[in-house]
């Protein structure tokens, strides 16, 4: 039974640790013994599923982003990590190596992302070049990149991935959005790059549904930068002409609870809005919804687009953050979906897009969806390459 060993660091958002879990699950159902490191706040809901399938979670020293410019990491008692904290996690994932042997190693993002942890991840990866079975090394990246104009990085990248990895899983599809369209580097390491097709649970979908009775649907994913989108929709549903129909606000687990108590605030009184935390069947409830109205990230913007669903996507885009303003603008211009960009977004504003939004009917686009079951077995057939 092969072994393969995957490192995810979420900061922010979740969608990091879903996709992780998503080939992780993957890799199991086709066979393999998969080890989950995973450094990022614990998410009961996400983890749960790898759990089911018998993927063993290995906590590492949590870390977390201080801030939405990324400005410092910090540890589980919100203290920046330091040099005795940064050896505790490259101990315990040298460790990790050389008791599992993985025959194939998957770091999500990195080395396209998660810069800041590579006190663990050069470590770990020379070690394990340095074996005398030397596991496969993949990265696991999703379709758009962050923006980076720094000279040179995308360079460095590249020949970081030349030096260390055997693969590079592209998770989209090309004929939807380009890898080179957010990474210039893309044709120095073209030999290594696999496009998967997007993980996600959503499947295409023919022709829309009958959304005459929908609801609108906000949410905000994990919800740890979503309260501005949540506060300008409950504000918004006064403004609308879908206020007659029923608007469920999902607010994500992350948000504080300071600032659902401030959303349960501004929604009291208005029967006509449900907050809940969390639902397991938001792929569901979005199949079914009259209008979308979310955030610009990997998985709620696929399952949208999946489902034909119409959408009103306000991407976030604060500090550095221009991966899901990119992603949404070019879906915007295939008609998928109604952009309308943070720095504009009024109650009022809002509100006309959501109006606008429901007389769509997006068109049916061909779009491979199975990049998890793809990613393990990609991963698998190198493993056997390399045996």
């Amino acid at each position: 039974m092969a072994g393969v060993l995957i490192h995810v660091q979420h900061l922010l958002g979740i969608g990091h640790l879903q996709r992780a879990v998503a080939i992780a699950v993957a890799l199991r159902e086709a066979g393999a013994r998969v080890v989950l490191a995973s450094g990022g706040v614990p998410v009961p809901q996400v983890e749960e599923r790898a759990t089911r399938h018998a993927v063993e979670i290995v906590r590492l020293p949590e870390a977390r982003s201080a801030d939405v410019h990324f400005s410092r990491i910090l540890n589980a008692d919100a203290r920046p990590i330091d040099d005795a904290w940064k050896a505790r996690r490259r101990d315990m994932l040298l460790g990790l190596l050389a008791a599992t042997e993985p025959d194939a190693i998957v770091t999500e993002m990195y080395p396209f992302g998660r810069r800041p942890f590579r006190f663990e991840l050069t470590p770990l990866l020379e070690a394990a070049r340095a074996m005398a079975r030397p596991p496969a090394i993949a990265s696991s990246v999703r379709d758009v990149l962050i923006a980076n104009h720094k000279p040179g990085r995308a360079e460095d990248i590249a020949a970081t991935v030349r030096q260390l990895y055997d693969l590079v899983l592209v998770h989209g599809d090309a004929r939807l959005i380009s890898f080179e369209a957010s990474f210039p580097a893309a044709a120095q390491i073209a030999d290594r790059i696999r496009y998967t097709g997007y993980v996600t649970e959503a499947k295409a979908v023919a022709q829309s549904a009958d959304r005459s009775a929908g609801e609108v649907l906000v949410s905000a994913g994990g919800g740890a930068v979503g309260l501005p989108l949540l506060s300008a929709a409950v504000a918004a549903r006064r403004h609308a002409r879908e206020r007659s129909r029923p608007w469920r606000v999902i607010t994500g687990t992350n948000l504080p609870e300071s600032d659902v108590a401030a959303l349960a605030r501004a929604a009291a009184g208005d029967p006509g809005i449900v907050l809940e935390r969390f639902r397991s069947d938001f792929a569901a409830l979005l199949a079914r919804c009259r209008v979308s109205v979310s955030q610009g990230g990997y998985n709620t913007v696929l399952e949208t687009v999946a489902s034909r669903t119409p959408a009103v996507i306000v991407p976030f885009a604060e500090g550095q953050e221009s991966e899901q303003t990119d992603r949404v603008r070019l879906l915007a211009a295939k008609g998928l979906l109604r952009f309308l960009p943070q720095a504009e977004l009024t109650p009022e504003r809002l509100a006309a897009e959501i109006d606008r939004a429901a007389t769509m009917t997006p068109p049916a686009i061909e779009i491979d969806l199975g990049g998890a079951a793809r990613s393990a077995a990609l991963i698998l057939e190198k493993i056997a390459e390399r045996q």
